[in-house]
């Protein structure tokens, strides 16, 4: 599957947009306060928060760098305000009125006209015409001067060089002491109206549009919460994604929160979700059913672990709370507490209540349900409420890995009773919420964890078989710790098991295919577009990129051909006519630049890492017969259309040129444990070209692991060996076989003359070899 990191922008097609356009403001905020930002208009916004603390304070947020959207589609970087003139109407209810001491300041970040980094306090009412929460903001930035008292207190503003506009909101009992405010504070500012004039008013923004493809988006909340719903959704219909969106609600932004001894913990008081994420959430619904998307929302039983009240959460033997790797870290909520499953079973009803709201099929994925496994092998079995549901099938064990005695063994099935126990009530609660529409549950579950080789006994608590077909409409797979290692054939050998567990057929799974969590890894997107192409090729409903935030971060764009999309044929499997290409000539060619400098010497350039083959089968055809097998073999590939096999006949097996292949031929690489899939390869000459083979014949190679033979392998697509377990760390992977080379007709028209062929005028049949992988 084709597809481009790409870094910049280059010759894409662009479209000019006003600057401060509301679709592209973000927002920011401390913990545990939450805020979003939605795009009400052509040209007005709103901004909802909810404040717990005397000292919170959300931004709104203006940035001269596009920081967030894919390259193809980011907005140009101009740091010149100096000509710029932007006005709004501000309303707000909640906040901290225009007028008041902390009432709102506009922060500008950048540097002054000496280069020097310099921030720069613009109090709004010095510049605003009506009441404290009612007013038209006009902002010159020529004329604009920070202070709080004008012009005592004036410190002009250089807007040459500005990073970052910052619009502080902040509670009406804003302090600046972090202690609790008596209730939770609600507030919300809209602008609009909002316009600018002057010079450089405009900036080219991407408008790039890719034809759609098979692939799906998977986003989440947790990491798009800062930015408007439409301009998440702009880029999953600009890349090309269609139909539906999975979208994990998350386990950090949703939630009420009540103050309790310091902490604060998720609450039903006053509602479910807080105000912002529900604003959200409304608004993108709405674009998305508008754009012609289904949503898949998604819940899992992860919530961040500071908020969690301490008897939900899983715990292992000891008491040690199951805790995630992430920064700050999640918790899992036990399946066993009455309590914590009533709250996710609310959150789910709260969910529901949105698509049915904007007229959206309901659409429910219970997102990976688990006990948590810890890194050191230990199972989180052991809260209050969990012991109490297991009584006298209570035992210990204080390692997953290995063999279990008949005892452990009957807890972990209770484990996977509870478990699904759990699912099976979320899933009532939210058909029960869809009402007749009815709703299509979704089960994501994550296979390097419960499907772990090293504990087998896992699937009991964490795959009940209470889940097979039809608990669920639809089983969804993701297995990104195997995926980023290029552990495919894992992958593959956890899909049929998981399959014939639970019995759902490939028209009824989806796969999850990611994600890159650091930057510097973006590379690993290789391995996940392979993983994608294989969910299609076993014929898996649907195929999600997971996530957005990172396809945009590291520029992941994905390009479909007409044959892919559309099944057309691009390769026949099928070997030209031997007795024709025997006779052939062939080319080796490379690419070469060469500049010679004016004394004489050369530089040289190699644009190819392989040669390029090519041949000429004319010679072949000695007879008319020949001939008409030619013109039928020609036709039935559409000339150039389709690709085939060619024999070379210098160059046909791993061992020399032509002598028989043995397993000891060609070596492939050095096992390490996680590596499954090895490409065939042949080595030239001692400057060790190495040359991939991508058309082997099958029945002709031989696998060795540290020279001996192995059948523990399969062939894969384009000439790749997956074996069924990775070899160990060190072995020596070496092959032999025959192949043939995958070539085209190098011309759309086939000449021939029945008078000139018989004077012994032989056609020229040119090929061109195909390179199948990059």
């Amino acid at each position: 599957m084709p597809f481009w990191l790409c870094e910049k922008r280059r010759r894409q097609r662009t479209s000019p947009m006003m600057r401060f356009d509301p679709r592209f403001w973000t927002v920011n905020f401390p913990r545990p306060m939450m805020a979003s930002v939605v795009s009400s208009g052509p040209d007005s916004l709103r901004a909802d928060a909810v404040f717990y603390k005397g000292d919170d304070l959300a931004g709104l947020i203006w940035e001269s760098e596009d920081q967030w959207d894919h390259p193809l589609l980011a907005y140009e970087t101009n740091r010149d305000y100096r000509r710029l003139t932007l006005r709004f109407r501000w309303r707000s209810h909640g906040l901290m009125p225009l007028d008041a001491v902390n009432g709102p300041t506009l922060t500008l970040s950048g540097r002054d006209a000496e280069g020097n980094l310099r921030s720069w306090y613009v109090r709004l009412w010095n510049y605003a015409v009506g009441t404290p929460e009612d007013a038209e903001i006009t902002l010159k930035f020529s004329e604009l001067d920070g202070g709080f008292l004008l012009p005592a207190e004036a410190d002009p503003v250089y807007a040459g060089d500005i990073d970052r506009m910052f619009l502080s909101l902040v509670p009406p009992a804003y302090t600046g002491v972090a202690a609790d405010l008596e209730t939770p504070a609600e507030g919300w500012v809209e602008l609009s109206g909002i316009s600018c004039d002057g010079a450089g008013v405009m900036l080219q923004t991407g408008e790039v549009l890719l034809p759609e493809h098979r692939f799906k988006m998977a986003t989440g909340y947790d990491d798009g919460y800062n930015q408007t719903p439409e301009r998440l959704l702009r880029q999953i219909h600009a890349l090309g994604y269609r139909e539906v969106i999975n979208h994990y609600v998350g386990m950090s932004h949703y939630f009420r929160l009540e103050p309790l001894d310091g902490a604060y913990y998720v609450s039903l008081e006053g509602g479910v979700l807080n105000t912002p994420c529900a604003a959200w959430h409304r608004d993108f619904a709405a674009r998305a059913k508008e754009m012609g998307y289904e949503l898949i929302f998604s819940l899992s039983y992860e919530l961040l672990d500071s908020h969690c009240w301490n008897d939900w959460k899983q715990r292992a033997e000891n008491g040690d709370p199951a805790l995630t790797g992430w920064v700050p870290p999640s918790t899992l909520l036990s399946p066993a507490h009455a309590g914590a499953m009533g709250y996710l079973q609310s959150v789910a009803r709260a969910f529901v209540a949105i698509q049915t709201g904007a007229g959206l099929p309901v659409k429910f994925q219970i997102g990976e349900p688990w006990w948590w496994i810890m890194p050191d092998g230990r199972i989180c079995l052991y809260d209050d409420a969990a012991q109490s549901a297991f009584g006298d099938q209570l035992v210990s064990i204080s390692q997953m890995a290995g063999t279990k005695t008949d005892a452990q063994k009957a807890m972990l099935d209770r484990a996977g009773e509870l478990l699904a126990n759990s699912t099976e009530a979320m899933c009532a609660a939210v058909k029960d919420a869809a009402g007749q529409g009815g709703a299509e549950t979704h089960l994501l579950v994550y296979l390097p964890t419960v499907m772990d080789p090293a504990a087998p006994e896992a699937m009991r608590a964490n795959v009940p078989l209470a889940w097979a077909a039809p608990a669920f409409d639809v089983l969804q797979l993701e297995d990104y710790d195997w995926v980023t290692k290029g552990d495919h054939g894992s992958t593959g050998r956890a899909v049929a098991l998981m399959s014939a567990r639970l019995g759902y057929a490939p028209d009824q799974q989806h796969y999850f295919a990611g994600f890159v969590l650091a930057p510097q890894d973006r590379l690993q997107w290789r391995s996940i577009a392979e993983a994608a192409e294989r969910a299609l090729a076993r014929d898996a409903a649907q195929c999600f990129i997971w996530a957005l935030p990172q396809v945009a971060r590291d520029g992941f764009t994905l390009f479909e051909t007409a044959q892919e999309a559309d099944g057309m044929q691009s390769f026949d499997d099928v070997i030209f006519p031997l007795e024709i290409g025997r006779e052939a000539m062939a080319t080796a060619e490379f690419s070469t630049n060469i500049v010679t400098t004016l004394s004489g010497h050369e530089q040289r350039n190699s644009s190819w890492s392989d040669a390029r083959l090519s041949y000429d089968v004319g010679p072949g055809v000695r007879s008319e017969e020949e001939l008409s097998r030619l013109l039928a073999f020609f036709r039935a590939r559409r000339g150039p259309a389709i690709g085939f096999r060619f024999e070379d006949p210098f160059d046909f097996s791993s061992h020399g040129m032509t002598d028989e292949p043995a397993m000891s031929d060609q070596f492939l690489g050095l096992g390490d444990g996680v590596r499954t899939v090895f490409p065939l390869v042949k080595h030239y000459g001692d400057a060790a070209q190495i040359r991939r083979i991508t058309r082997p014949r099958t029945g002709s190679i031989r696998v060795a692991l540290e020279g001996e033979r192995t059948d523990d392998w399969a062939l894969v697509d384009f000439g790749s060996i997956e074996f069924a377990t990775a070899p160990p760390v060190g072995a020596r992977v070496t092959a032999g076989f025959y192949f043939d080379v995958p070539v085209r007709f190098g011309e759309d028209r086939l000449e021939v003359s029945r008078a000139t062929f018989g004077a012994g005028d032989i056609p020229s049949v040119p090929l061109i070899e195909l390179k199948e992988v990059p």
